[in-house]
């Protein structure tokens, strides 16, 4: 099956074999086995909140802090997805989080535009970008960083987002500044928002006029709610494995994702991370059947939203939907 990822992270994506030789080359303190730092990088199956799981990030942000270290990731995790039949992917990091010993900010997403573009034209895949600010940063810095993304939209930098600890820094109103500057200069805007304190925070998230909410899922507790995403269109790009290691599903069978897609509300369906989460998207479409009761037809409608939602021109659309199109028509199992 051809496939759309529209959430995913670059920081917790990274190959072990890849992390173990950055930090053998970086110096920087991390286990030196293939097991030992396996274990590191990927988070619990099951975990307390979405705080303990972002503690599994702080390792690969550490290596991630010259050029060639993020050049070299970013093309591997095309390759990666490419492997695994994903034709459109967009895939996002948080620029400031890789500036720790000296790489400038505008070097930073040079690097990971040029890995990106180099896989892409290589394996043929179509790649956009999305630059996340963190919840936890200062909103003038995030501005900044909103100028400096779209300086870079025709190197396939596309769109803006907002992540990071939700209970320790709850509202995102605090960067509506850093999202307006973003909009103005042409960048789709996203945000995180639901992995904490329920409906109320995908609410909130709707105040900055997101086109698509990162996870969301506990919108299904609000019926009100789930009619606004609905009749606004706005896409929840949703990650069950992701979900459950984040402690606001207690497990895949318990996510919403097909309640929400059978109340009407826009869903898309990504591993959110590579490496942390352990899945592949293949996986996470057999977990999303298996697990959560969805039949061919109704996966195949969600991973062919995704091409609908996509921040990419419609010029670079048409030919995957068309790709997309072709490869349904001849399979009868999508349409029962």
């Amino acid at each position: 099956m051809p496939k759309a990822e529209l959430h995913l992270h670059l920081d917790g994506s990274l190959r072990v074999e890849t992390a173990l030789e950055l930090a053998r080359t970086r110096g920087v303190e991390a286990p030196r086995d293939a097991d030992g730092m396996r274990a590191a990088l990927v988070a619990p199956e099951r975990g307390a909140s979405q705080a303990a799981l972002l503690a599994a990030f702080d390792l690969p942000i550490a290596l991630l802090q010259d050029a060639a270290a993020l050049t070299q990731v970013a093309a591997e995790l095309v390759e990666s997805k490419a492997a695994d039949g994903v034709r459109y992917l967009e895939i996002r990091w948080g620029p400031l989080l890789h500036v720790r010993r000296g790489l400038s900010l505008e070097d930073g997403i040079v690097a990971v535009c040029a890995g990106a573009t180099e896989a892409a034209g290589r394996t043929r895949t179509t790649v956009r970008l999305i630059c996340t600010a963190l919840r936890s940063h200062d909103p003038a810095d995030n501005v900044i960083l909103a100028a400096a993304a779209a300086r870079f939209i025709d190197r396939g930098l596309t769109g803006f987002d907002l992540a990071g600890p939700e209970a320790a820094f709850p509202d995102p109103l605090l960067h509506r500044a850093a999202f307006e500057a973003a909009r103005s200069e042409g960048l789709r805007i996203t945000l995180h928002a639901g992995e904490w304190d329920g409906a109320g925070q995908v609410r909130r998230a709707l105040e900055l006029e997101p086109e698509r909410i990162a996870h969301g899922s506990v919108a299904f507790e609000d019926p009100a709610l789930c009619r606004e995403l609905a009749s606004l269109g706005v896409t929840l790009d949703l990650c069950p494995t992701s979900n459950v290691q984040a402690g606001i599903v207690p497990s895949i069978e318990a996510h919403p994702l097909a309640r929400l897609f059978r109340a009407g509300v826009p869903v898309t369906l990504s591993t959110d991370d590579a490496t942390v989460s352990d899945v592949t998207l293949s996986e996470e479409y057999r977990r999303a059947v298996e697990g959560m009761g969805l039949g061919p037809r109704e996966l195949w409608a969600i991973n062919r939203h995704a091409l609908d939602v996509a921040f990419a021109d419609d010029a670079t659309l048409a030919p995957l939907r068309a790709e997309f199109d072709r490869w349904a028509a001849g399979r009868v199992e999508v349409w029962r």
